[in-house]
């Protein structure tokens, strides 16, 4: 099993959990974040600290999508390790819960990391 981040955090981007992930796992993009699926050592420890309840674990129905996701952009596309909690995006707390954010928002471009 892994934990896996899918559509509501793309837009808000809170980071509550990557502080306290004990394997520094997540990795951030432009306008979201990932967990590397094979790095995850299922702990569960940030599922609960999302306040938009984006991270979900691979056992429920439907998450291998969310799985392949995660793992593309934790490994193919240079996004950087983030460990240390930001300020989530401006419209967050707006957008959490909004439907079809992957078609309206999402970004591949990577974000900043620790910098």
């Amino acid at each position: 099993m892994t934990y896996v981040v899918t559509d509501n955090c793309i837009a808000c981007k809170f980071t509550d959990c990557v502080e306290v992930c004990p394997v520094d796992c997540f990795y951030e993009g432009e306008n979201t974040l990932v967990i590397h699926p094979d790095e995850c050592i299922d702990c569960g420890v940030c599922e609960p600290e999302c306040p938009a309840d984006a991270i979900r674990p691979d056992t429920e129905p439907d998450m291998e999508k969310w799985v392949e996701f995660n793992r593309k952009y934790s490994e193919e596309k240079d996004w950087p390790v983030i460990t240390i909690k930001k300020d989530p995006l401006p419209d967050a707390e707006k957008r959490d819960g909004e439907e079809g954010k992957m078609e309206k928002y999402f970004s591949e471009a990577p974000g900043t990391g620790d910098a």
